[in-house]
């Protein structure tokens, strides 16, 4: 008697088995010798020969395979894997798909193309979102911390970890009033919200996309629209943070329900709140940043991944910046000074 329990992660599960396990059923039909039965992420097959149970593996590891490389898997391409007329070779990086292949893969994009944590801030927030229910991920632009958090809001979609991914982000004009542009609410929303569409672009075929935006198994919304609600079995992403006052923040957060997971971006140096308002970030990554469960990680330019100029020029704006607050504070000792000896002459 030979039986294997073959562990499956990172895949959609109804994709992998179909509708109604029509395509489970299929593999079922083209080995009638062995019993196959999946429970959860586990596969178990059993039957006399050990070759046989080896060669229902291989089929279903192939499977897996087009379906992390393609994330569809046509009932054609099962029927050709199974009649033997396609042919995929494992490699080592690939065999299970785990968190700890050493690989870093996340998941896998609408093009097979494998999405990754490419430095080590960005490998830190796939670890601490692992093991902790709320992130904060805080950096300049093009450090990957939306990208990245959306990519594991998918995975962890894909993997039936969450029931639905919800994205928000606070509307507010930097420079441009709302109302002059076109078209109606929406019209107006959406394109402070198109980075976050174009992650998902980058992750989800066109079709997917569409299903899981109609049935709301993914939602990209406004900050606003979050009040009242509680937000349970979703990976949420609150992106552009610095932008929500401290009210804003604290509603977000009271917002998640008991199997939530949340990942809060944002990017101290680039607030585009009225003058006359505080960023609740800093509020919030002082006061909660030391509770259990929540994490906080702060990436540099070290981490930007975008034009090769992205990373110089952040470091040069960081070192104007400082410039500029040490001259700001030795004007405020300036004026202290000649305060002081005012009220001094005025005695």
């Amino acid at each position: 008697m030979s039986e294997i329990i073959l562990t499956i992660n990172g895949v959609d599960y109804a994709e992998l088995f179909g509708e109604k396990n029509s395509k489970l059923n299929l593999i079922k039909k083209a080995f009638p010798e062995l019993s196959i039965i999946s429970r959860g992420e586990n596969i178990k097959i059993a039957g006399e020969k050990k070759k046989d149970t080896q060669k229902a593996k291989s089929k279903i590891e192939q499977l897996v395979k087009i379906l992390r490389k393609q994330d569809t898997l046509p009932i054609e391409k099962v029927k050709d894997v199974l009649n033997g007329n396609l042919a995929y070779e494992l490699d080592e990086s690939e065999n299970d798909g785990s968190k700890n292949s050493g690989n870093n893969v996340i998941v896998h994009g609408r093009t097979g193309k494998p999405i990754k944590a490419r430095t080590r801030n960005q490998k830190k927030l796939v670890h601490l979102s692992e093991d902790n229910d709320i992130v904060f991920a805080i950096g300049p632009a093009g450090t990957g911390k939306t990208y990245t958090a959306v990519a594991l809001a998918v995975r962890a979609l894909k993997t039936k970890m969450v029931k639905k991914i919800i994205l928000t982000r606070p509307a507010v004009e930097a420079g441009e009033s709302l109302g002059f542009l076109p078209g109606d609410l929406k019209d107006k929303i959406d394109p402070y919200l198109r980075p976050l569409y174009d992650a998902l672009d980058d992750m989800l075929p066109g079709e997917k996309l569409d299903y899981f935006m109609q049935n709301r198994t993914i939602e990209v919304a406004p900050l606003a629209f979050m009040r009242g609600r509680t937000l349970d079995n979703a990976f949420i992403i609150l992106d552009e943070a610095q932008n929500c006052t401290s009210g804003q923040i604290k509603m977000f957060l009271t917002r998640l329900g008991p199997s939530a997971k949340c990942i809060i971006t944002g990017d101290l140096s680039q607030i585009d709140l009225p003058r006359n308002q505080k960023s609740g970030l800093y509020r919030a990554l002082n006061i909660l940043g030391d509770l259990n469960g929540i994490a906080k990680l702060f990436l540099t330019a070290e981490d930007v991944i975008r034009h090769r100029l992205v990373k110089d020029i952040i470091t040069r704006y960081d070192e104007s910046d400082t410039l500029l607050q040490a001259e700001r504070e030795r004007e405020r000792e300036r004026r202290s000074k000649e305060q002081e000896y005012r009220n001094k002459q005025e005695e």
